[in-house]
């Protein structure tokens, strides 16, 4: 009777989790020296980083979703979808959700999954710290459908504008959070509001978009450095762009916000982007160690603190190293870091599977930061070995090294030659469609 091939189960399809179930097929799966399994709540993934020009409608995110049960046959994966709601360590086993139709109806009952070895890297989701009427009365931009949500909500008001031919109305847009969402969504926002303009939705003229954004640090990207924080800045309030630091919202209604120094900020829409946490079904999961924004508690390795068989990764995870001084540093919560531990634990797991070896050590490495600010300019540093130093970047070439790192993330799932037929193919429709997203 020959052996069972090892079982590896990952929660979380994001670009970490997909490009790990990816890697590990063709590596294992392939092969039939492993069973690789992939599972998320969506049937589709897209690349988080650009939500927020779904949301302004600047990309169309039918176009570019994947879809996980094509990933997953293309790549020697199974692909099963559902929400992780449990886990029993004894059994080794994972629970699954129900999944229920439109209606309420139940179409897939809960399930067990079996597993070897564990994966979560189910990512994070908008930290609202408790704020009263967050929930009731602001827009967020955790996955996909809300991005849309945020889209459709912008076109309501120009439709009922256009109808209603008020004079000179104006649209306040309000923007909690000035870290790399925030600052990028509010260039897009403004850059909607030209382009909605020229298409025929002039009732509300580009002017008359007031868009505010709130942060409770004393400067916008406050994560990076001051130099890049400063120019962005300058060049939003060249935009018209209204920012206010300094500032903590305390309390959010359906006409505005309010902060705790008094003062009241007029917002026909509200959109959260300060702030993360990892979903709240994982606090203390399991008796698994966590943090207070639910993160799991990861060795160097990437293992769970209390279970070798159990490793997490990207925003779900806190992992804490040592510097070049020996010194505590938290891997903060990037796309590049995630995708460094994808690659790190696919050498693990191979390397476990096939030799039997001792889990590898993540080194973080630091490769910079880009901000897009929409089709105006790109800010940005990069460092190591890119540049061999720290070396600040802006417009065109800016604008370059950031399309990039999505074409770097096509190349991980779908390898050069399809990637290059993606950019043909994205490159043609330019010509065939229009500049945004009307509908």
């Amino acid at each position: 009777m020959t052996d069972q091939p090892h079982n590896i189960v990952i929660v979380g399809g994001g670009a970490g989790g997909l490009g790990l179930a990816t890697k590990l097929g063709k590596k294992l799966g392939k092969k039939k020296k492993a069973h690789i399994t992939l599972v998320d709540a969506q049937k589709t993934h897209f690349w988080k980083p650009l939500l927020h020009e779904v949301a302004a409608g600047s990309l169309n995110a039918f176009e570019d979703e994947l879809s996980y049960l094509a990933q997953a046959k293309w790549n020697h994966f199974q692909f099963l979808p559902g929400r992780m709601s449990g886990l029993n360590r004894d059994n080794k086993t994972i629970t699954l959700a129900p999944i229920y139709d439109e209606t309420g109806e139940e179409v897939v009952p809960e399930r067990n999954l079996e597993y070897d070895d564990l994966v979560i890297c189910v990512g994070s989701t908008a930290n609202d710290f408790n704020t009263p009427g967050a929930v009731d009365h602001c827009l967020f931009l955790d996955n996909r459908e809300e991005a849309e949500r945020v889209h459709t909500t912008l076109l309501n008001h120009y439709l009922y504008a256009q109808a209603s031919r008020e004079a000179s109305p104006e649209l306040n847009i309000a923007i909690i959070g000035a870290g790399a969402t925030g600052v990028e969504l509010a260039a897009e926002l403004h850059h909607a509001a030209i382009e909605l303009a020229r298409y025929g939705l002039d009732a509300i003229k580009p002017n008359k978009v007031k868009i505010t954004i709130i942060e409770g640090s004393d400067r916008i990207l406050p994560a990076l450095p001051i130099r890049i924080s400063s120019s962005v800045h300058k060049q939003l309030q060249k935009m018209g762009i209204l920012i206010q630091t300094n500032q903590l919202v305390s309390e959010i209604t359906n006409t505005g916000l309010k902060t705790k120094s008094g003062d009241i900020i007029a917002s026909d829409l509200s959109i959260w982007a300060a702030g993360i946490k990892a979903p709240a079904f994982l606090k203390d999961i399991a008796g698994l160690e966590t943090n207070r924004i639910n993160q799991l508690l990861v060795k160097p390795t990437l293992q769970s603190t209390l279970d070798d068989h159990i490793y997490a990764l990207g925003d779900c995870a806190s992992c804490t190293l040592k510097d070049s001084n020996d010194e505590p540093i938290t891997i903060p919560p990037r796309a590049q870091a995630a995708h460094q531990q994808a690659e790190l634990l696919a050498k693990s797991l191979i390397g476990n599977v096939l030799e039997g070896q001792a889990p590898l050590t993540f080194t973080y490495k630091d490769y910079g930061s880009l901000i897009s600010l929409s089709r105006f300019s790109a800010v940005g540093n990069l460092m190591g070995a890119i540049t061999g130093g720290d070396m600040m970047v802006e417009g065109m070439m800016a604008k370059m090294f950031y399309i990039s790192l999505y074409r770097m993330h096509q190349v991980a799932l779908f390898g050069r030659f399809r990637t290059g037929s993606l950019i043909l193919k994205d490159f043609i429709g330019k010509t065939t469609r229009p500049h945004l997203k009307l509908h």
